[in-house]
This record gives C-alpha cells, sequence and structure tokens, in this order.
C-alpha cells in the first residue's frame, strides 16, 4: 500500500492529538537512553519525542518511503530508519516504544506485542495508541460500498473482521509481561470542515487501500459512491461544520 503524505496531512491537528495525550500518560520519570517512534509517518510525534528526551537516541522507523521523506528534514537528531514494522529490532534495549496510530495495520497481536514487550529494557514502557473506530458508519460504510457494486469480487478480501480487539484482550493478553499496565479509551469528537471531510479523513488511511485496489475509474466511482452514503451518514452542523466522533484504545505498558 502506497502512502499519500499530503492527504494523511489533511487532519494533522486531529491525528497528532491522540499522540500528544498518550505521551502526556508516559510516567514522568521515565529513563529513555534510547527511544523509538515506531510507524513514525511524517514524524509529527517523534519530534516530540526527540524534545522531551534531548540526550536520547531516538529512532524513527516506517515503512513509507514517502512519509519519511516529509519527516527527514523535520530533526537531524532523529536517526530515521525505513523498514517493516512487524520486522524491525531495536539496536539495543529500549526506554521507550511509541506507536501512535500504527500497529492496527500489523495482524497477530497476540504475538506482536509480547515481542514488543521483549525489546524494552527493565522499567522500560511500550505506549501505543489505535484506532478503534472500525464499528462507526465511517469504516462499516466502506465494507458496504465495497460489497455492492461491480468491483465485489477485486474488494471483498479486504473486507475484514476488525484489526484491534477490545480493551479487555489487551489487558488479558499483556497483564503476565509487564509490572504495571494502564489501559483506557477515549472517543474524540473531531469537528472538520471542507467539502466531504469524513471521505478526506478515511481516505488518509483505512479507505485508501481500498482505491488502491482499483483501476482509476472504477476507484473514482468508488470513491464517489461511499462519499454519498458517508455524507448522509454524518450530516452537517448547523454551521456547516461536520462531526466525527472517533474512537482510540491506549497502552502504556511497563517491562
Amino acid at each position: 500500500m502506497s502512502w499519500n503524505p499530503e492527504q494523511y496531512l489533511k487532519f494533522a491537528g486531529p491525528r497528532l492529538q491522540p499522540a500528544l495525550d498518550l505521551m502526556a500518560r508516559l510516567p514522568a520519570d521515565l529513563a529513555a537512553p534510547l527511544a523509538v517512534d515506531l510507524g513514525c509517518g511524517t514524524g509529527s510525534a517523534t519530534l516530540r519525542l526527540a524534545e522531551r528526551w534531548p540526550q536520547a537516541e531516538v529512532i524513527g522507523v516506517d515503512d513509507s518511503a514517502d512519509m519519511l521523506a516529509r519527516a527527514a528534514p523535520a530533526c537531524s537528531r532523529v536517526r530515521w530508519v525505513q523498514g517493516h514494522l512487524g520486522h524491525w529490532r531495536v539496536p539495543s534495549p529500549a526506554g521507550l516504544i511509541f506507536s501512535n496510530a500504527a500497529l492496527h495495520w500489523l495482524p497477530d497481536h497476540v504475538t506482536l506485542f509480547p515481542t514488543l514487550l521483549s525489546q524494552l529494557a527493565p522499567g522500560g514502557v511500550l505506549a501505543v495508541q489505535m484506532p478503534r473506530n472500525f464499528g462507526a458508519p465511517s469504516h462499516q460504510l466502506i465494507h458496504a460500498t465495497a460489497l455492492d457494486g461491480p468491483w465485489r469480487a477485486r474488494l471483498a478480501p479486504l473486507v475484514t473482521p476488525p484489526p484491534v480487539g477490545e480493551p479487555r484482550w489487551y489487558i488479558e493478553q499483556l497483564a503476565p509481561h509487564v509490572t504495571a499496565l494502564d489501559v483506557w479509551e477515549t472517543e474524540y469528537q473531531q469537528v472538520l470542515t471542507g467539502p466531504d471531510p469524513v471521505k478526506e479523513y478515511t481516505k488518509g488511511t483505512w479507505l485508501m487501500r481500498f482505491l488502491q485496489a482499483l483501476p482509476p475509474d472504477e476507484a473514482a466511482a468508488f470513491e464517489a459512491d461511499y462519499a454519498a452514503r458517508v455524507r448522509a451518514a454524518y450530516p452537517p452542523l448547523a454551521d456547516g461544520r461536520t462531526l466525527f466522533p472517533f474512537r482510540r484504545l491506549f497502552i502504556v505498558a511497563v517491562r
């Protein structure tokens, strides 16, 4: 899947806020001689990590060269690395592995999370935020559109169960491996502007993989069909802006 930094950054503020909220819940006394931002994207959160730990080695890892190209000029002190998030390993035990809106793209969380914890130094922290909005109209209508058109055969394999489990599942999986665990959810009441803002928001992430699976003419028709459906599901407020509630899951685990 190819990422479009410009599309993603159309809603840079709402996308960054959960990362800032996750950072705010990190232990105040956390020592992080090595801090890793796994799935760093354009580096907005990585720069905040570098500011918080000015003496640390900070590594930003992403599998998208396009996203890293936007990140690299932002801070020369960060080591930007292109690599598959599920396969990349820290060069030495880390004080912090931070991941904002990335791990839901990876399968097999029952193996993934213990593997990440094993790469921490004792007392190190795994801090994760993942979208959990897959039951909302914004995402359900992507699947409905995929299964209701001439593209069905091509897109049906992409209609999969939600990639992020319930909070209880992560508590049960992680508790045996950690000394402290904090898991919570926040539903952000995002107020968006511009034409078809919910469609434009999802076009930067979940919708993107469906569009990229189609030839250009079908992709345009699919996008228009989805836009009409999601426009009806999220009618504008009285002032013309659009309210887009978005749920996210947070995890702070101490090894």
